[in-house]
């Protein structure tokens, strides 16, 4: 156990400041707002493979205290799902890392995607005060539960109960945004009911990408632009859910060399880069004791597999290991970019991932011809 869990909410706020994760201000706010009364009764940890259920108030609490989300919600709260994760309250580190590029200010005006438990805007209501928080859930039991909850704690932020893509344009514009959900894409529309100057921070997850936190400032024309602040994982927003690709066929599988250990692919920079030029591509991968193992797929059923030490597999029309090779050539060659050289430029005519500044465009590579 932690000394955080031993010592309790306090001690996990120390030990946010001390990491320099809090300034004096929201280090104040945290002290006042505990994240206890926020969370539901029924919530879970996620392990490894699964979500482990908190069957006793000492683990609840020891979760609780930890640096370590909390999973508040299974299958959408539909009954005898598989038990896959859809809603937490986040780990908290990661909470005070966004609001600190949110860079509030007395008096500005904030809106919430997600409002889950209701902990982000009890803390945004104890720092701005309630007028000028708003919050909006799709979920309609969850929305229940936030209300209760930050009735309960003395706060009463605007809330409603909404898709948060939409953001919420009747109280429109706002100073601040910060989507608590993964976004796919940067909803133009967020962007629009945002003030000249107003800053957007929300985590993405792209079907390469482990998950990035952008920042954003809108120029009041209808654009918005920002870098990359560092890596994130959060749930997908409901809309933003990446859809399930075609079944591999195994009957084409051959193997092909391999010139890059998976290892060197798991950087943000890298998922980042390739993400880009391969939009339709995704990776995932597990560690192993000496090495990585990575799966590679394309929605149409084409694959790849490669483990540290072994050839690498392919699947399907495409040459898919050897395209992932050649975006890890291009990687290396701009230099080997970190995940805060890219940025980011939303526009109403989509979005464009740029390498250190706004002229430098990624574009996606040319479609390749199927394998022999």
């Amino acid at each position: 156990m932690t000394a955080a869990q031993l010592g309790g909410h306090a001690a996990l706020v120390e030990n946010l400041y001390e990491r320099g994760l809090l300034d004096d201000t929201w280090r104040a706010v945290w002290h006042a707002v505990p994240r206890e009364p926020f969370i539901p009764s029924r919530a879970w940890r996620q392990g490894p493979t699964e979500c482990e259920p908190l069957t006793t108030e000492a683990d609840r609490l020891a979760l609780i205290h930890a640096d370590e989300p909390v999973i508040i919600q299974v299958d959408d709260g539909k009954p005898d799902g598989p038990g896959i994760a859809t809603s937490s309250n986040s780990q908290p580190s990661m909470v005070a890392r966004m609001l600190r590029l949110l860079s509030v200010e007395p008096g500005q005006r904030v809106l919430e995607i997600g409002t889950a438990s209701g902990y982000v805007a009890a803390l945004l209501s104890r720092r701005l005060g309630d007028s000028t928080v708003y919050s909006v859930e799709i979920d309609p039991g969850l929305a229940d539960h936030a209300a209760g909850a930050l009735r309960a704690a003395g706060f009463r932020p605007h809330l409603a109960c909404s898709d948060g893509e939409w953001g919420w344009p009747a109280r429109a514009p706002f100073d601040r945004i910060l989507a608590t959900c993964a976004l796919r894409t940067v909803p133009h529309q967020l962007i629009r009911q945002l003030t000249p100057g107003g800053i957007l921070v929300a985590p993405m997850a792209r079907d390469f990408w482990s998950g990035a936190v952008v920042q954003l400032t809108a120029d009041g024309q209808g654009q918005a632009g920002g870098r990359f602040q560092g890596g994130a994982s959060y749930m997908p927003m409901r809309s933003h859910r990446p859809p399930v690709p075609m079944p591999v066929d195994t009957t084409t599988c051959r193997t092909a060399p391999v010139s890059v250990d998976p290892r060197e692919l798991l950087s943000l920079g890298f998922a980042l880069y390739a993400g880009t030029r391969h939009p339709k591509m995704r990776m995932v991968h597990t560690g192993q004791a000496d090495g990585a193992q990575v799966w590679v797929q394309d929605e149409d059923g084409c694959a790849a597999t490669a483990a540290t030490g072994e050839d690498a597999y392919e699947y399907g029309v495409r040459n898919l290991w050897q395209e992932v090779e050649q975006a890890h050539r291009e990687y290396i060659a701009l230099g080997s970019p970190e995940a805060r050289d890219f940025g980011l430029t939303v526009t109403a005519r989509g979005q464009q991932v740029w390498l250190h500044n706004l002229e430098r465009i990624i574009e996606a590579a040319p479609d390749r011809e199927p394998a022999a």
